[in-house]
């Protein structure tokens, strides 16, 4: 069955699938290169969601049908101008609503929703913005992540090596813009958990995606954060590109000791505003 023109998503703009074809009963085809699949650029503090509106849209209006295949994650990421963590947490955001279905070597599936699986996320377990929150946070990285980069260090293919210094470069052409640099830095790190090659290890990375970037949010405008993360991903990948696990190790280590360190000097800011917000006006009333 072919796919018809998607609805009118914003004034003056229109976004629509091309035809994919059904190769046989009961399953439809992924998009074939060369099929011209436009969707609108998304300009947003939070891109996830206005890719799952587009979609959802999809959806609701039968363009999208059930057991319809969505394109690959590079591809989705490519036509919608954003991030592949972006388009990772949209389809994270489909399949706890039951609107998708993901199956590992096959692809992401529309579903007719009534065998939504309620999946427990670790932002909703994990309050970043609590003390005990970001410790947690951290322990977790400090097991994982390090381990990860020695594995990267040893597995990582060609293409994955691209993808970690395309992911660099944009943090060094974003500088002291939030946005495009924390979307990169994402995908840094879960380019490391690809290369690690290990579908359990990506899983877990990917799980904590919304909790890193809330993490990210909070440290970027600690001076100079985001130069020393730079530092750091440029030493971690460098690692990489030798093929020396322990380096790569060691510079993980050494990164995720300067986050825990920039989260502590932001924790300190924030609880000092906090504390001068409830303060002033008393002040205020005693000096009156």
């Amino acid at each position: 069955m072919a796919w018809e023109s998607v609805n009118r998503l914003s004034s003056g703009a229109h976004s629509r699938y091309s035809s994919w074809t059904t190769p046989g009963a009961g399953a439809r085809a992924a998009l074939r290169p060369g099929d011209d699949l436009v969707y609108k650029v998304v300009r947003t503090s939070r891109l996830y969601e206005q890719i799952v509106q587009q979609i959802e849209e999809s959806i609701l209006t039968g363009t999208l049908k059930t057991g319809d295949q969505l394109p690959a994650e590079r591809d989705l990421a490519q036509r919608f101008g954003v991030s592949r963590t972006a388009v990772r947490e949209a389809v994270k955001a489909l399949r706890e609503k039951g609107l998708v279905e993901a199956y590992s070597g096959r692809g992401t599936f529309i579903t007719d929703g009534t065998s939504q699986a309620v999946r427990q996320s670790l932002d909703l377990m994990v309050k970043i913005g609590q003390p005990e929150g970001s410790q947690y946070l951290a322990e977790l990285r400090a097991i994982l992540e390090p381990e990860i980069a020695a594995l990267a260090a040893a597995r990582a293919q060609e293409s994955d090596m691209a993808t970690m210094r395309e992911a660099v470069a944009v943090m060094d052409r974003a500088g002291r813009d939030p946005e495009p640099y924390i979307e990169a830095d994402l995908d840094f790190h879960l380019s490391l958990a690809e290369a690690a090659a290990n579908p359990l290890i990506l899983s877990l990375i990917d799980s904590i995606v919304g909790l890193l970037r809330e993490q990210r949010m909070r440290i970027f405008k600690v001076e100079g954060g985001p130069e020393r993360g730079q530092f750091h991903h440029k030493r971690i990948l460098e690692a990489i590109e030798q093929r020396d696990p322990e380096k790569a190790r060691d510079a993980m280590r050494a990164h995720l000791d300067q986050v825990r360190e920039d989260s502590q000097v932001s924790s300190s800011k924030l609880s000092a505003g906090k504390v001068s917000a409830k303060i002033g006006p008393l002040s205020s009333r005693h000096t009156s």
